[in-house]
């Protein structure tokens, strides 16, 4: 590839981690891709392929895998942070110990974290001492890892209170096939990247029981309205859910094959239930977790969920999957425009 840019860190080595490692190796870095399994960092070495997370691509010879965070961490100045949401807390505890230099953090996981209720980008300023961080930034959007590393066209956003900091997440990324939009409103990115995974649970479960495409149109446009409502409440723009971490996202993730929240969600429409579902997925299902996350959310900021109320009740309360669906449609009666309004009013106040 001739002279290489420098090097990046990409903490995480399931498919998302390694797609963008992909990225990131086209546009001149060497990347220094980090996991927890010897079997698997041993076969990126030697192999370049991450078989369980990508079949059948092959990985570019500027990513080198690595067990070693000290290793992967010496010399870095700026790391993708692609490890699931439950994992952050215990990574971000072991790069104190190794860091003697602030570092950028990218994230490009989505949920948030149950009990807390902190976004990703507030969990890593939890733990993170100031010294030791320079900036955070968000990356998200519609970009299933199985098309990113075909370099099939991709567009995503990248967040963060630093402008100049997501302009320069922005220059890591872009090319040809991966596109990049900067955006500062990082609470709409967050909550947008998060909230549609759980829509996406729903939106399985609506093509399980066999409803077609109407039950999962009205699913992902009112879906959107819920999200929308939690997020003016916290403080985002309301524009930023018509945009790529918003609709876009939530398009891709509810109506996709690739969609792991998707398949999980249609397999609990099919009658499995929900450690069955888990346990055959083999990869976090993200909606999970943030479907409990939402629901605390909800009550917290008395916004009215009626679709993340009634998948809440089916993961944790054992509630029939039609009859949430049934639930939900016997609702009282309301006037669509009322979420478009408020979406309205909110914006001309600012």
């Amino acid at each position: 590839m001739g002279n290489l840019k420098g090097n990046i860190a990409v903490l995480g080595a399931g498919s998302w981690g390694t797609a963008l490692s992909m990225v990131l190796a086209d546009n001149g870095y060497s990347v220094r891709l980090w996991g927890y399994k010897q079997e698997q960092i041993d076969e990126i070495n030697e192999k370049h392929t991450n078989e369980k997370y990508l079949p059948n691509i092959k990985l570019q010879k500027e990513i080198v895998g690595y067990t070693s965070l000290s290793d992967a961490l010496a010399g870095i100045d700026e790391i993708v942070l692609a490890v699931p949401t439950k994992a952050i807390r215990d990574v971000l505890k072991q790069l104190i110990e190794i860091l003697k230099t602030p570092i950028t953090i990218i994230h490009v996981s989505k949920g948030i974290e149950p009990d807390t209720l902190m976004r990703i980008s507030e969990i890593i300023e939890d733990e993170m001492p100031a010294s030791l961080l320079k900036d955070v930034v968000v990356l998200s959007g519609p970009s299933h890892a199985e098309e990113v590393c075909l370099r099939h066209p991709t567009t995503v956003a990248v967040s963060s209170e630093n402008l100049e900091a997501a302009k320069r997440a922005q220059d890591l990324f872009m090319n040809s096939h991966f596109r990049v939009y900067t955006n500062t409103d990082i609470i709409g990115v967050e909550i947008g990247g998060s909230l549609k995974n759980i829509i996406a649970l729903a939106a399985g479960i609506s093509d399980g029981l066999g409803y077609g495409d109407n039950a999962k149109a009205a699913l992902i446009t009112r879906g959107l309205a819920e999200i929308t409502r939690l997020g003016i409440k916290m403080g985002a723009n309301p524009l930023t859910f018509l945009g790529l971490a918003g609709i876009g996202d939530l398009i891709v993730t509810c109506t996709s094959v690739h969609s792991r929240n998707w398949r999980a969600g249609n397999l609990l429409g099919k009658g499995k239930n929900l450690d069955e579902v888990l346990e055959s997925m083999g990869m976090v299902v993200e909606g999970v977790r943030t479907t409990k996350a939402a629901y605390q959310l909800a009550e917290k900021y008395d916004v009215k969920m009626p679709i993340v109320d009634a998948l809440y009740h089916v993961l944790f309360s054992q509630l029939d999957p039609k009859a949430a669906v049934d639930n939900l449609m016997g609702r009282m009666k309301k006037h669509e425009m009322e979420d478009l309004e408020v979406m309205i009013d909110t914006q001309v106040q600012k």
